[in-house]
């Protein structure tokens, strides 16, 4: 039975070295039969949290641009695929507004497979795990029943396109034709 997939790729770089990994992902899980949807965050329109609080009652933001249309298919995905580059040892600022906007609904994104893309020029892992803390702060602790399921560590690559001579390039294709 085939999966619905669901990649956001939070890269300013259309071709950037996270969003190249989300290709890849993308490739292998297509050719293992799988529904897969790629969101490249930068192209949408996603303000900033406000912090009102009316969501809480409402399940729904006040806010009107694309998060409400990506909120729906994060509920309906069976997978999700959370992808950035790492820069000061975090997530990019369009993965953490992301985030912070699942607010209205994120009690309904629950169940789900999870799996994290990072890329970075430092070459020690180490460096990434603090990113990886924050991402499962948010599955892990703010969702239920959520299985982190792989991490693609991509690392030493700066210059666009340098991660296809890394190992995390086939990672990532072999990675996504494993989901099943």
């Amino acid at each position: 039975m085939s999966k619905k997939v669901l990649i956001l790729s939070s890269s300013p770089r259309k071709g950037g070295n996270s969003d190249l990994l989300c290709d890849e992902f993308m490739k292998g899980a297509e050719e293992n039969g799988n529904d897969v949807e790629k969101i490249f965050i930068a192209k949408q329109k996603i303000n900033y949290c406000m912090g009102c609080g009316v969501c809480n009652s409402t399940h729904k933001c006040v806010q009107k641009d694309d998060m409400a249309e990506i909120l729906d298919k994060m509920v309906s995905a069976d997978v999700i695929v959370l992808a950035t580059p790492v820069y000061f040892y975090s997530m990019d600022g369009q993965l953490k507004t992301l985030i912070d906007r699942t607010v209205p609904r994120y009690t309904e994104i629950s169940n789900k497979d999870f799996y994290y893309i990072m890329t970075a020029a430092d070459t020690d892992n180490n460096m990434l795990e603090r990113t990886i803390e924050g991402l499962r702060g948010f599955t892990e602790d703010c969702l239920s029943g959520t299985k982190e399921k792989g991490i693609i560590y991509g690392n030493g690559a700066w210059e666009k396109g340098e991660i296809k001579n890394t190992p995390a390039f086939s990672q990532a294709y072999e990675m996504g034709r494993g989901i099943k």
